[in-house]
C-alpha cells in the first residue's frame, strides 16, 4: 500500500496550491480519502473528506469556501485545490484513507497514510 502526495511547495499568501495524492495496493475507489495537516508543534488535524459512497465532502472550518477536496477513481488519486492561501495554513500536509464510508475526522479511521507534502505560505 502506497499514498505518495505532492503538489506542496512555497506560495505568497492569497495564492493557490494543488495537492495530489497517488495510491496504489488497495482498492481505491472504496476508500474514503482524506486530507490532514500538521504545524510544527501542533497536533494533526483534520482538513477535508471525501465520502467513496457518498461523494458527500465536508471541510475544516478553517478552510471552508477555500480547500476543495476532490477524487478521480480512473486515476486512483485525490486532489485537495487550495485557495487563497493564509500563512496559517503553513503545515505538513498528508493524505489517508480510510474503509469506512461517511466523513470520519479522526485519525483512528484512516489505515493508510501518505508522507506527507509540506506547504509553506509566506511573503
Amino acid at each position: 500500500v502506497q499514498l505518495q502526495a505532492s503538489g506542496g511547495g512555497l506560495v505568497q499568501p492569497g495564492g493557490s496550491l494543488r495537492l495530489s495524492c497517488a495510491a496504489s495496493g488497495f482498492t481505491f475507489n472504496i476508500y474514503t480519502m482524506a486530507w490532514f495537516r500538521q504545524a510544527p508543534g501542533k497536533m494533526r488535524e483534520f482538513v477535508s473528506v471525501s465520502d467513496y459512497r457518498s461523494r458527500k465532502t465536508n471541510y475544516a472550518d478553517s478552510v471552508k469556501g477555500r480547500f476543495t477536496i476532490s477524487r478521480d477513481n480512473a486515476e486512483n488519486t485525490a486532489y485537495l485545490q487550495m485557495d487563497s492561501l493564509k500563512p496559517e495554513d503553513t503545515a505538513i500536509y498528508y493524505c489517508a484513507a480510510s474503509p469506512y464510508h461517511g466523513t470520519p475526522s479522526d485519525t483512528d479511521y484512516y489505515d493508510y497514510w501518505g508522507r506527507g507534502t509540506q506547504v509553506t505560505v509566506s511573503s
